[in-house]
C-alpha cells in the first residue's frame, strides 16, 4: 500500500484552484488499487472538504491534514484522528502582537472563520476559502475551545509578516510554529503539529513504512513533510530552497498534472 501526501494550493490543484481531469484520473487510478491518498494543508477541514467534493473524490482511502497538521481527519469514518489546538490565551497574545505590527490577524471555529473585522485581507482570503465568516473584534469571544491554528496576513507589505515573526520568536519557543504558506500567508499554529507529524501520525495510524509515503508540494510548510518521506516530490513551481529539500523534482508544473505526471512515472519504476 502507498501514501501520497498532497499539498492542494499549488500542487494537487492548478491555477484555477481544481483538480484537473488528468489528475482526478490518476488519483481515481491510484486509489482503486487500495492506495491511501492523504490531503496535506494549511486550509481548514470544510474547505479541503470542498475540494474533494468539487472534484468528485468519494472513493475509500481518503485523509485530511488540515491546519497545518492541527487536525487529522478520516474521510472513511468521517471523524477526527488526531487534534492539537492552541490555547485561547496564546489566541489574545497573538491578536494584540499583531494589531502592535499592524497586520490583520484571524483564526477559525470548527465551522467558519473568525476575523477581528471585514477588512480587506479576509475579503481577499475568502475568495479561495468559502467558510462562514463571523466577525469578533476580540477573536477569543467568538470561541468555546482554542482554535486549530492562526493566520496572519498582509497583502501589500511583507516585510510586516516578518517583523512579526521576528518579534514573537521568543515567546513563541516551544510553544507555536510560524511559517509562511506564500509570500503573503503566516501560518500559526501548535508546536506539536506540522505536515511533517502529521504525516508520521498517519504512518504510524496504518502500521506502513515511511519507505511507502510520498509526499508532494510547493512551499514552506511542505518541507518537513518532504524531508519525512521515503519520497519527497518538490513540483516545478516551487521555490529552488523547496526543491533543494525535496528528492524529486517534477518536470511540469501544478497547471500541467506535474504531480499526477510525476506519481507515474515512480510507481512505473518501482
Amino acid at each position: 500500500m502507498k501514501f501520497l501526501f498532497t499539498d492542494l494550493d499549488g500542487t494537487l490543484l492548478n491555477n484555477n484552484s481544481q483538480v484537473s481531469a488528468g489528475t482526478k484520473a490518476f488519483l481515481d487510478k491510484f486509489l482503486g488499487e487500495g492506495n491511501k491518498l492523504i490531503f496535506s494543508s494549511g486550509r481548514p477541514r470544510d474547505s479541503i472538504l470542498e475540494v474533494k467534493n468539487n472534484a468528485g473524490l468519494t472513493q475509500p482511502g481518503i485523509l485530511l491534514i488540515c491546519s497545518n497538521g492541527a487536525q487529522v481527519y478520516d474521510c472513511d469514518t468521517e471523524r477526527t484522528i488526531m487534534e492539537t489546538r492552541l490555547p485561547l490565551s496564546y489566541v489574545s497574545y497573538l491578536q494584540k502582537q499583531a494589531s502592535y505590527y499592524d497586520l490583520h490577524i484571524h483564526t477559525y471555529r470548527d465551522d467558519a472563520v473568525v476575523s477581528p473585522s471585514e477588512d480587506e485581507e479576509i475579503i481577499f482570503y475568502r475568495q479561495r476559502i468559502h467558510l462562514p465568516l463571523i466577525i469578533s473584534p476580540n477573536l477569543s469571544d467568538a470561541l468555546s475551545q482554542g482554535p486549530y491554528k492562526m493566520l496572519a496576513i498582509s497583502l501589500h507589505d511583507a516585510d510586516k509578516l516578518e517583523a512579526f515573526r521576528l518579534g514573537t520568536s521568543q515567546w513563541a519557543q516551544d510553544k507555536i510554529q510560524t511559517i509562511y504558506s506564500n509570500q503573503i500567508y503566516l501560518e500559526l499554529f501548535p508546536h506539536s503539529a506540522g505536515k511533517e507529524n502529521a504525516l508520521r501520525f498517519v504512518c504510524d495510524y496504518f502500521g506502513a513504512s515511511l519507505s511507502d509515503a510520498y509526499a508532494a508540494g510547493d512551499a514552506d510548510n511542505d518541507i518537513s513533510m518532504l524531508q519525512a518521506a521515503g519520497t519527497g516530490i518538490a513540483m516545478q513551481n516551487a521555490a529552488d530552497y523547496v526543491k533543494q529539500a525535496a528528492d524529486v523534482v517534477t518536470e511540469l508544473d501544478n497547471d500541467h498534472d506535474g504531480l499526477a505526471h510525476m506519481m507515474q512515472k515512480l510507481l512505473h519504476l518501482q
